[in-house]
């Protein structure tokens, strides 16, 4: 097999360096691109004799998969794969992974950060004690005894819960199926629009589809509390930017923390929520740990290993 990663993965060349000699002992080729680029004509041109394609979250086309006529599998070093044309892959028959659980455990800490933060007005504190300031107008609430309701209880909406729990939250969940570890974990299953009306805090963890796709719009977004806190760091498409901005800027909720927009970052300077109010925003960060990207690059060719042996793991299609 022809193995070719077409990006960094974040991780020392060493750990690079040890799968490729282990793939090249076991006859398989190996080509490793040291840089990040999204040109479809590239793309084409780095990966047109792979059978084995690995990549983060470059968007990879049909153009693209239609152009490398032996690729038969695609490893991607994520959790998400909305950006692979997945309809093309079905039609050549080519297998695609994901990395999935590789930042469970960084996402849902950024996720409570983020939240510590918010309820706490840390940004604003530090800027007060930069000048001068004290704390008066940066009196905070406590996270115990708030609601918090977790749309999409996966993996990672499952951690976010399990951490909560340890702070005294009560928990609300909505998901695609209920499940029996979350309710264990504490969760009270209820519609989106309950979730919505009761939750303090709402954090999002769906995967972007067609039905989720602007799922957090101006009808949602009109049942949260005055107070009410909206965290996402799942995918940028499952929010309505506009209306969320229209509602912060507006003062009708408290606030918002976003890690993820439509498109990855840097973010346009007229993106809706560049100048809201009452918010905090990170460039697609909530993944990115040196532990997270370690445990990706493993998962990553563990699955190309598992595809070799018949016995694929991660599987997507």
């Amino acid at each position: 097999m022809n193995i070719v990663l077409v990006e960094p993965l974040s991780v020392p060349d060493a750990v690079i360096d040890n799968f490729e000699k282990e793939f090249k002992n076991n006859g398989h080729g190996f080509t490793f691109y040291n840089d990040r680029n999204e040109d479809p004509e590239i793309l084409i041109e780095r990966c047109r004799d792979a059978d084995v394609v690995i990549l983060t979250n470059i968007p990879f086309p049909a153009s693209v998969i239609d152009s490398c006529k032996n690729l038969k599998m695609i490893s991607v070093a994520f959790t998400g794969v909305d950006h692979i044309d997945l309809g093309a892959c079905k039609k050549r028959g080519i297998s695609v992974s994901n990395s999935a659980g590789f930042s469970t455990d960084s996402v849902a800490e950024l996720v409570i950060g983020h939240i510590l933060m918010k309820l706490r007005n840390l940004i604003e504190c530090d800027e007060a004690v930069r000048n001068g300031e004290t704390r008066a107008g940066l009196i905070g609430t406590t996270l115990k005894g708030k609601t918090l309701g977790i749309a999409g209880t996966g993996a990672i909406g499952l951690r976010v819960a399990e951490i909560a729990s340890v702070f005294g939250c009560r928990l609300l969940g909505w998901s695609r199926s209920k499940r029996d570890d979350a309710v264990k974990a504490g969760i009270e299953y209820v519609s989106i629009e309950t979730l919505f009306q009761e939750s303090d805090i709402i954090s999002l963890h769906v995967p972007l589809t067609d039905k989720t796709k602007n799922l957090v719009d101006s009808s949602l977004i009109s049942k949260m509390k005055k107070n009410a806190l909206l965290v996402n760091a799942s995918r940028g498409g499952v929010i309505d930017s506009i209306a969320l901005a229209d509602a912060l800027n507006g003062n009708k909720i408290g606030g918002a923390c976003i890690d993820v927009f439509e498109t990855e970052p840097p973010i346009s300077e007229d993106h809706p929520l560049s100048n809201s109010q009452r918010t905090v925003l990170a460039p697609h960060v909530a993944f990115a740990t040196d532990e997270s990207f370690k445990l990706r690059a493993d998962i990553v060719f563990n699955n190309i290993r598992t595809w070799i042996d018949g016995n694929p793991v991660n599987k997507i299609i």
